[in-house]
């Protein structure tokens, strides 16, 4: 029986086109380089059906068998999310280790994680890739161990992993919500400054690290490669004369992002939908931009951050021919999009003074008459803002004078409908 072997650098890679084309070949040799492979050759088969058992025909499984045996291909890398069942069938045919898109992202985050909390999210996020694969991926474990006086009623190897594995998920997640109460602490202390957060997020590679290090001077890692870094940082920007803000740089996202990551990484990316402001950084010199500007904003729809104001910033205009740093405002006189250079500097300017111009809205105060009825509204007024006094009504209920960022208040006002409520 084959073997899975445990390690592996010389990868062959092996694009399925389902109708992305050039690019998606392109971006997953770069995911490949990013976690630290040796592209030894990538093929692109375009497939209308795809087969149950082997992804592709048994005819160019055939082909690539004989490349690997050739160029001595330690690991096949495949653009597309693959069934336990056709991980194995791969790897028995091809005598080599098989990993799909979702497996060598979490192989990239599980490099790239420096801080505790990003150890553990990358951690679970593997875990709970693994134990789809269990099942089918691992024959050999379905077998109970015996002998000559050892057999009979007992626990399988497999029962025995899967079991483990459930510990250590329930473990990481105690970890994970001891951080998570953390930083929901110290979310609710900056609110109650109030110093508005700005965040950045963007597609992966699009300059959004060397962005924050231009605007903070933070030395945050930053390097031409997809996920160069994974753990949220968070800086306090002071200017003379201007609005103070925290700015938070968080992780990049890709195209067909695992859902395993997303759900991981849920409590850092709530910075991002806590933020009263988004700067979409984008990488205005690559060809497929608009595309990862639809793939960020599907991402910021799943974990609920898509009704946040935006700002887009188009960067690395360094790298276009005959382009000025420049604001474009809409019809009615709001900044749709920055053009400026993280890398050069140029443009940085007008980037802070749309920031600037945004959070000159200001921070609003107003009062409001809560029933009896609404403590849970009471309780959300106190921590998404600063309540400057509290009454007690004698027909029952509260009225309260609180303070908040515009944005905030508005994005509260939504969910808990306090437009009934207001009392100024």
């Amino acid at each position: 029986m084959f073997e899975r072997p445990q390690a592996g650098e010389r990868a062959l890679l092996l694009h399925v086109d389902t109708g992305d084309g050039r690019e998606g070949l392109d971006e997953f040799v770069q995911l490949a380089e990013s976690a630290g492979a040796e592209v030894v050759d990538a093929l692109a088969v375009s497939r209308t059906r795809l087969d149950p058992r082997l992804l592709i025909g048994q005819g160019k499984v055939a082909e690539l068998a004989s490349q690997v045996t050739e160029d001595q291909v330690e690991v096949l890398l495949v653009n597309h999310p693959l069934s336990p069942s056709q991980e194995r069938n791969l790897e028995r045919e091809l005598k080599c280790r098989v990993l799909d898109r979702t497996g060598l992202i979490l192989d990239i985050f599980a490099q790239r994680a420096r801080t505790h909390e990003g150890k553990l999210q990358v951690e679970l996020a593997q875990l709970r890739h693994m134990a789809t694969r269990l099942v089918r991926g691992w024959t050999h474990l379905e077998r109970q161990k015996g002998g000559i006086g050892l057999r009979g009623p007992g626990e399988t190897q497999l029962e025995t992993d899967r079991r483990l594995l459930d510990q250590r998920v329930r473990q990481i997640r105690r970890r994970l919500e001891r951080v998570d109460r953390q930083r929901s602490q110290g979310r609710r202390g900056r609110q109650k400054v109030p110093v508005p957060t700005v965040s950045l997020v963007g597609y992966t590679n699009a300059g959004k690290s060397t962005l924050f290090n231009r605007l903070t001077g933070a030395g945050v890692f930053a390097a031409d490669q997809l996920f160069a870094t994974l753990d949220p940082t968070l800086r306090r920007i002071e200017q003379p004369q201007r609005e103070t803000f925290v700015l938070a740089d968080t992780v990049g996202f890709i195209r067909d992002l695992p859902h395993e990551l997303v759900a991981a990484f849920r409590s850092t990316l709530q910075e991002t939908c806590e933020a009263q402001l988004l700067l979409h950084v984008v990488d205005a010199a690559a060809p497929d931009h608009l595309e990862a500007i639809t793939q960020v904003e599907a991402v910021l729809r799943e974990i609920g951050a898509e009704e946040v104001p935006q700002i887009a910033v188009y960067n690395k205009l360094d790298l276009l021919e005959d382009a000025e740093p420049r604001i474009d405002l809409d019809a009615d006189g709001r900044v749709l999009r920055v053009w400026c250079s993280a890398s050069s500097g140029a443009g940085i300017d007008l980037l802070l003074e749309a920031v600037q111009a945004f959070l000159a809205q200001g921070v609003i105060r107003h009062r409001l008459r809560l029933p009896p009825s609404a403590g849970r509204v009471r309780a959300r007024l106190f921590d998404s803002g600063r309540v400057l006094g509290e009454k007690a009504i004698d027909t029952g209920g509260w009225l309260i004078e609180v303070e908040m960022p515009r944005g905030r208040f508005d994005r509260l006002a939504r969910q808990e409908g306090l437009e009934a409520m207001l009392d100024d």
